[in-house]
């Protein structure tokens, strides 16, 4: 009979399978509540550490293993794509893993461990954790460039000032080119000394 027994801590994440008794067809139903770990964030939006997580999940005991199915929900902080300003939401994650048997034991699970697919799940003993199937579906419906709502105007080039706030009438004038404006200089110092052009031309002429 395989050791059922397992030193490894226990997280809020991991589940004691014993009740199923490993028998196809048993299931489990579970709804609660976990303090979100740490690192379930993109760039711009992420889960708090120790955000209240809400699970609903099921567990059925199958020929091969354990299938879970679940969703999670948890709230979501970040800050706009557009305009950098602070949001806050939710985020909910679907999943679908199963976790195998492990017949082997400690020794012979270290050895084969190269071996096995890098996406297969396995249970330790009668321990299933969850954690990772759950950081995963987490990570993936995050928002990769979140809206403080989706009509969000974003900053202006010129200022940076975010034009949901300046209004719809907030312009800048544009900056006037630097070679008409020594033209306009010239203009002026010839349209301020008149008197002086007349003289020379008077002087030419005699």
């Amino acid at each position: 009979m395989p050791n059922t027994r397992s030193n490894a801590p226990r997280g809020a994440l991991v589940f004691d399978m014993r009740s199923l008794s490993r028998q196809a067809g048993s299931a489990r139903a579970l709804h609660l509540t976990v303090p979100a770990p740490e690192d379930l964030r993109l760039e711009l939006a992420g889960v708090p550490v120790g955000a209240s997580v809400e699970l609903d999940l099921r567990f059925e005991a199958v020929a091969e293993g354990i299938l879970v199915t679940g969703s999670a929900t948890a709230p979501l902080a970040g800050e706009c794509a557009r305009c950098l300003a602070p949001l806050a939401s939710t985020v909910t994650a679907s999943f679908t893993e199963l976790y195998l048997y492990d017949q082997h034991d400690k020794h012979e699970r270290h050895k084969e461990h190269e071996e096995r697919d890098d996406d297969e799940r396995y249970l330790d003993g009668d321990l299933l954790d969850l954690e990772p199937a759950f950081r995963d579906a987490v990570v993936l419906a995050l928002p990769m460039s979140p809206l403080c709502r989706d009509d969000c105007p974003g900053l202006c080039v010129e200022c940076g000032v975010p034009l949901a706030d300046a209004g719809p009438g907030h312009r800048h004038e544009a900056a006037p080119d630097p070679r008409w404006a020594a033209l306009r200089q010239i203009d002026d110092q010839a349209t301020r000394q008149p008197g002086r052009r007349a003289g020379a031309i008077d002087l030419q002429e005699g």
